[in-house]
C-alpha cells in the first residue's frame, strides 16, 4: 500500500489541456464580465466569443449555452460548499453544520473561483442573478438539486433515510430559504461587498431557531383581525 510520502503526484495535464482550460477561463470571464456590465438578456453568444477572439462554435465547444456560462462559477460556489460540509466534524449538530459550512465557504470562497474570475466579479455575478427574471427563475429550479444532495448529506451523516426520515429534507427546505432571503436582502442592500453577505448569512441563520419557535408579537400588540 502506498503511503502519503510514496505516492506519485499527479501527473501534469498536457499542452493541449492546457490550452484548453485557458480557453474554458477566458470565455467563462469574458460572459461574466458582459453580462454584468451590458446585461444578461442583451449579451449574446457572438458576443462571448468575439470578447474571446474565437468563433460561436469554440463557445459551444465549452458550454451549451450562455445560461450554463453564467451559472458555471456558481457551481463550483455550491459544490465548495457541499465539500466543506463534508468536512464538518461529526459531532455538529445538523444546522450547526451547515451554518459553519456555508460561512467557511465565504471563508475560502477564493479557493473555489479565484483561479477561474476574481471574487468581485462572482459577487456582481451573483447580483445579476438575484435581478434578472430568468436567471433568477433557472438558479431556484437548480437549487432544487443542490438541496436534495444536501438534504443526502446529512441523511447519511446522522445515520438516517432520506426517503423515510422527513427531517433532513424539511432543515434543508428551511436553510434554503433563509439563504435566498439573505441573497435578496444582500443584492439590493447598499453593500455589496464579500464581507456584507458573510454578515448577513450569519444573522439569518442565527434568526431561524428564533423564527421558527418565538413568540414574535410585541407587547400590547392585537392579532390579526381583533
Amino acid at each position: 500500500m502506498e503511503t502519503a510520502g510514496s505516492a506519485e503526484a499527479a501527473p501534469r495535464p498536457g499542452l493541449r489541456e492546457r490550452k484548453k482550460q485557458r480557453t474554458r477561463d477566458a470565455l467563462l470571464r469574458a460572459a461574466l464580465e458582459l453580462f454584468t456590465t451590458v446585461g444578461y438578456e442583451r449579451t449574446t453568444v457572438d458576443d462571448i466569443a468575439e470578447a474571446v477572439g474565437v468563433s460561436q462554435r469554440t463557445f459551444f465547444r465549452y458550454f451549451p449555452g450562455k445560461e450554463e456560462a453564467a451559472f458555471a462559477v456558481q457551481d463550483m460556489v455550491e459544490a465548495h460548499f457541499v465539500e466543506s460540509l463534508r468536512a464538518r466534524p461529526p459531532h455538529e449538530a445538523p444546522l450547526e453544520a451547515l451554518r459553519r459550512a456555508v460561512l467557511e465557504g465565504w471563508d475560502t470562497i477564493s479557493d473555489a473561483v479565484l483561479s477561474v474570475v476574481p471574487v468581485a466579479l462572482y459577487l456582481r455575478m451573483f447580483q445579476v442573478i438575484e435581478s434578472t427574471p430568468a436567471l433568477l427563475a433557472s438558479h431556484l429550479r437548480r437549487s432544487v438539486e443542490t438541496e436534495e444532495q444536501i438534504a443526502r448529506l446529512l441523511a447519511a451523516r446522522e445515520g438516517l433515510d432520506a426517503d423515510t426520515d422527513p427531517r433532513p429534507r424539511l432543515l434543508v427546505a428551511v436553510f434554503g430559504g433563509a439563504m435566498r432571503v439573505t441573497g435578496r436582502q444582500w443584492s439590493t442592500g447598499p453593500d455589496l461587498s464579500l464581507e456584507a453577505i458573510r454578515a448577513l448569512t450569519a444573522a439569518y441563520l442565527d434568526q431561524v431557531g428564533p423564527a421558527l419557535t418565538g413568540n414574535w408579537r410585541t407587547t400590547g400588540a392585537r392579532p390579526c383581525g381583533t
